[in-house]
């Protein structure tokens, strides 16, 4: 066992706390920035509206009902291509988590560059808020007068 400390079998510590390269503490939010992308990317060239390239909602087929993540392809895809109303037309609660998402990340990189950690402490009133908001979403979108959010 090269490199252990025979009394304690513990690793030496060769780096000093807090010295790691602000490019080796941005390394995780942009290997999420790149998986992301690589999605968006797909999702921006094969063409959701076109049949046969994704599943059908398992749901919407056996239901008849809009899950909150109905249409949610066919808005990125429209998203990616810069149609901002379609892509609001086709999935708004979509369309408000692809915004989250960017001042998050965003929040994240810049953190994670001055070196100083990154909580997201949402606490259970929040969560709840959050769940109850994808509910309503849910349920408006399947009513007659919430035609507007239809895919």
């Amino acid at each position: 066992m090269r490199d252990v400390n025979a009394d304690s079998r513990t690793t030496p510590n060769t780096r000093a706390p807090g010295s790691a390269s602000a490019l080796n503490r941005v390394a995780v939010p942009a290997g999420v920035l790149a998986a992301v992308a690589g999605a968006f990317a797909y999702v921006g060239t094969v063409d959701p509206n076109q049949p046969g390239h994704y599943p059908v909602c398992p749901l919407y087929r056996f239901t008849g009902l809009y899950c909150p993540g109905c249409g949610g392809l066919r808005s990125a895809h429209e998203f990616i291509h810069g149609d901002f109303l379609a892509a609001l037309q086709d999935n708004a609660l979509a369309v408000v988590g692809y915004l989250a998402f960017m001042v998050l990340w965003t929040v994240w990189v810049v953190r994670a560059a001055r070196g100083r950690p990154v909580r997201l402490d949402l606490g259970s009133g929040s969560l709840w808020a959050l769940g109850a908001l994808v509910l309503v979403f849910t349920v408006v979108r399947n009513l007659p007068f919430g035609g507007w959010l239809h895919p």
